[in-house]
């Protein structure tokens, strides 16, 4: 099961499609909904699933609006069971306004408008950790954390046409990175990061904008086939 948002999607549609294409008669079972779909191989009794958690920790809609609840993570429920988990959220935190999935934050019992979201991002991403620490058997289940996604849109990815041949930044950690790595450094359950980022930097050519045809420019997420394959690769190394 991935649980994310649609940078989990990404990787989910391509793994999905590479399974696919290695078994292209397998009789296959296809859902698609609002929280969770799942494609299923029937010849070989293996679903993959896709959870849509936007921020991991749950959102609750009450009177006054939707609240996002930063030490509550009751969505955990659906994840259980599982042989594998693979965890992402990043990409919402810095949405503003209509953009952002929530109307209040919640940590305690103390109510804000808003915060400063790597803080929020941070106390968010420790309740995921206390989740994982209290509900993961890892003779079961084999947990993973797809590492921060970056965006191209200084100035445009959509005059690109080949990847950086690099060397990129890597070394000098994002806030996201940074926060994502010392919250790792804390469980006591295995988890496996797996830090796609410096190869997902390289790869300003490979976002969908240039083939939206005036659906708006998109240098966050990636086209199918192409760096989520990649992902999928290095996800499958990482299991073997």
């Amino acid at each position: 099961m991935f649980v994310g948002d649609s940078l989990s999607l990404n990787q989910w549609n391509s793994l999905a499609c590479m399974l696919h294409a290695a078994a292209p008669n397998a009789k296959t079972t296809y859902v698609r909904n609002s929280t969770i779909s799942y494609i299923t191989f029937q010849d070989y009794s293996v679903t993959i699933y896709l959870y849509t958690s936007h921020y991991l920790v749950d959102i609750v809609h009450e009177s006054k609006g939707n609240i996002l609840k930063l030490d509550s993570i009751e969505n955990g429920k659906a994840w259980r069971g599982m042989d594998m988990l693979i965890f992402n959220t990043w990409h919402w935190w810095f949405h503003t306004a209509t953009n952002q999935g929530w109307d209040f934050i919640q940590y305690g019992s103390t109510i804000t408008k808003d915060m400063n979201r790597l803080d929020a991002f941070t106390k968010a991403l420790t309740t995921w950790a206390r989740w994982v620490d209290q509900n993961v058997d890892p003779s079961k289940t084999k947990v993973f954390y797809q590492g921060i996604s970056p965006t191209h849109y200084r100035p445009t990815c959509a005059v690109e046409k080949e990847p950086d041949k690099g060397p990129t930044n890597s070394t000098k950690k994002s806030a996201g990175d940074k926060i994502v790595n010392e919250v790792l450094s804390t469980l006591k359950k295995p988890v496996y990061l797996l830090d796609i980022t410096a190869l997902s930097e390289l790869r300003k050519d490979g976002h969908p904008t240039k083939y939206n045809r005036g659906h708006g420019m998109d240098c966050s997420h990636w086209c199918i086939p192409g760096l989520p394959d990649s992902w999928n690769q290095l996800l499958y190394a990482a299991l073997i």
